[in-house]
């Protein structure tokens, strides 16, 4: 019994299943649009809190854009670091 044990734990590890083109393409495509969403809410909250104040430059607008765009590219880079 041993023996089999130790010939199933020995075997090469099978190559990875191919999946099909179409998981792939709404996998990337949704994260396409997740990270679309992100930068968009980011751009209109400071131009919206720009508006607000009424400040002659457009402070908030440069700071919560970049910072999405920061975030957006945290979310996309560990969505693509998960195991599917």
């Amino acid at each position: 019994m041993e023996a089999l044990m130790e010939k199933q734990t020995n075997k090469p590890k099978p190559f990875k299943e191919k999946r099909p083109p179409l998981e792939s393409y709404a996998r990337y495509s949704g994260l396409a649009f997740q990270m679309f969403a992100i930068i968009g809410l980011g751009v209109f909250g400071g131009v919206k809190l720009d508006a607000w104040l009424d400040i002659g430059f457009p402070v908030f607008t440069v700071l919560l854009s970049i910072i999405s765009v920061a975030a957006a590219i945290y979310a996309a880079v560990s969505d693509l670091l998960k195991k599917p």
